[in-house]
């Protein structure tokens, strides 16, 4: 018999109750994003006229597989957070997040109908049509 929560939900839920000690650093954390993805990045912030803003990318309940990804332009550094420099974009990743990020590859591809950020993760079992939320 299996219990009603996902192991991600239930890590998550522990995550919060007893927060991992995560330095600062990128090392355990292999996160990629695509050429494509760092030059799209860069194009939003310097149209939005964000400058200093890096992105802030995060794994949050919901969505129609049960997670789903955030993305948002930060200014700041939260205590928690792992900061990664990818091509001169600063990535900032929460505690909570980290352990479900780790080995995904974020694209941004072009197409007929507008273009998006397409996620690679290696640690989701099922993912959704809409490619925004996955399970684990």
């Amino acid at each position: 018999m299996t219990h009603p929560l996902s192991r991600l939900r239930l890590d998550l839920l522990l995550s919060e109750q007893y927060p991992l000690t995560v330095k600062n650093t990128d090392s355990t954390l292999n996160l990629a994003l695509t050429d494509s993805a760092v030059e799209q990045i860069k194009r939003l912030i310097a149209r939005d006229s964000r400058a200093g803003c890096g992105l802030r990318i995060a794994v949050t309940d919901g969505g129609c597989s049960g997670f789903s990804y955030k993305l948002d332009f930060d200014n700041q550094q939260r205590p928690d957070d792992m900061v990664l420099d990818r091509q001169g974009v600063k990535v900032y990743v929460d505690n909570s997040s980290a352990p479900y990020l780790t080995g995904v590859v974020i694209d941004f591809v072009g197409g007929l109908y507008g273009g998006g950020f397409k996620f690679t993760n290696p640690n989701a079992t099922a993912t959704c049509g809409c490619g925004t939320s996955f399970s684990a």
